[in-house]
């Protein structure tokens, strides 16, 4: 679709630590860098701000027609296949006709045990 702007809104669980908050910012920053997304931002399920309705909220004023949740989790657990989903809904319903599409999880994409071995080659060398 020409003229179409796609907005991507990564969600994290939100934490009361905030050094797991500053990993989302840190990963909007890479995906920013790549220029691949007109609207890279950030939100937060529960515990701190910005909401996933406030994230919603900017892509739209950015000017998104498309907004691609990503949902930084591991699995499909109710988090995403329900709360995300009522999110989901609730903004495609607030800001029509902007389409909001809720991704997959990280869950097990093959380049995942890619950094499960990463990981474990770093063995207690990693900082928690």
């Amino acid at each position: 679709m020409s003229g179409e702007r796609t907005a991507v809104l990564l969600i994290a669980h939100g934490s009361r630590r905030k050094e797991a908050n500053d990993d989302l910012v840190r990963l909007a920053e890479m995906v920013r860098a790549r220029n691949e997304y007109d609207v890279v931002e950030i939100a937060y399920l529960e515990v701190v701000v910005p909401t996933i309705p406030d994230g919603g909220r900017e892509c739209v004023a950015a000017g998104a027609t498309r907004v691609l949740m990503l949902p930084f989790f591991l699995s499909a657990g109710s988090h995403v296949t329900e709360d995300l989903e009522r999110h989901r809904r609730e903004m495609e319903e607030e800001y029509a006709p902007v389409r909001f599409e809720l991704c997959k999880p990280l869950g097990l994409h093959p380049q995942l045990v890619d950094v499960v071995f990463a990981r474990l080659g770093e063995g207690s060398r990693a900082t928690p």
